[in-house]
């Protein structure tokens, strides 16, 4: 079996985030990593090959250089090999975009299973695995937690409200990971194993996209910060005339009461 699994870098949610100009200001960013969902996904991925050693595993990420250090730690963990697109811009695009650029590559390296993150948690967009889905005419499964395959039927289980619940789809399918699948760490062996592990590099036009279907249709026209935290007070007095103040201010001032 064929999985690709579809990995995104985002800003590491450590990582200071500040707007300017109605956009992420990328230079204020001091670290990057995998969505964590796209994690969540991979180590679904993984867990399939656990159970079947003929499984291969292939990254696939789109996006500037520094992708290729996400790329390295997804390899260490057990992924077989990768392709990066490269696309200083990959950020500009928008989710039926990057889908039409993944499309391409799904063809051009073949899969029996495609593997996504329900969402990046930089955009929260949340549909360019299903646009995939969509353009390549696959069954689609959304927000999973664990994924078996038998024959040529997978089945995926996912939470809902009060249980959980189990679905199958025919091969060849896509799954989107959206509940926690804790990742595995990577061995030393593993560290050391991904520098001899191949990467493909490629990029949008090395793919065969075509340049009408790379405009993106949705564009982000204003972009806030939430307001800033108003600062705490501390009521002084005996612990009565604090219950007093605090009835009225919530009274007068909140207005919840």
């Amino acid at each position: 079996m064929k999985i690709l699994v579809l990995m995104k870098q985002v800003p590491d949610t450590a990582s200071p985030i500040s707007v300017s100009n109605n956009q992420v200001d990328a230079s204020k960013i001091d670290k990057y990593a995998a969505s964590p969902y796209d994690e969540y996904a991979l180590e679904q991925a993984l867990q399939v090959k656990d159970k079947d050693a003929s499984t291969k595993i292939t990254l696939v990420a789109m996006g500037p250089a520094r992708v290729r250090e996400m790329i390295m730690q997804g390899l260490a963990m057990g992924a077989d090999d990768a392709m990066i697109i490269k696309a200083e811009n990959a950020g500009e695009m928008d989710g039926l975009t990057v889908a039409h650029v993944l499309a391409a590559a799904a063809k051009k390296t073949g899969f029996d299973l495609i593997f996504a993150g329900s969402k990046g948690v930089d955009d929260d967009q949340g549909w360019a695995g299903i646009a995939l889905a969509e353009l390549l005419g696959l069954p689609l499964i959304t927000t999973t937690r664990s994924t078996t395959v038998a024959g040529a039927t997978v089945r995926c289980q996912r939470d809902v409200e009060g249980g959980k619940e189990t679905v199958e789809a025919a091969l060849p399918a896509l799954i989107t990971s959206g509940q926690a699948t804790e990742p595995r760490y990577p061995t030393l062996k593993g560290i050391m194993g991904a520098k001899k592990k191949p990467i493909q590099e490629t990029d949008v036009a090395g793919l065969g996209v075509s340049g009408d279907l790379l405009a993106p249709r949705v564009q982000m026209v204003k972009l806030d910060m939430p307001p800033a935290r108003q600062a705490g007070r501390i009521l002084q007095g005996e612990p009565a005339d604090q219950v007093k103040e605090l009835a009225r201010l919530l009274r007068e001032q909140a207005k919840v009461i």
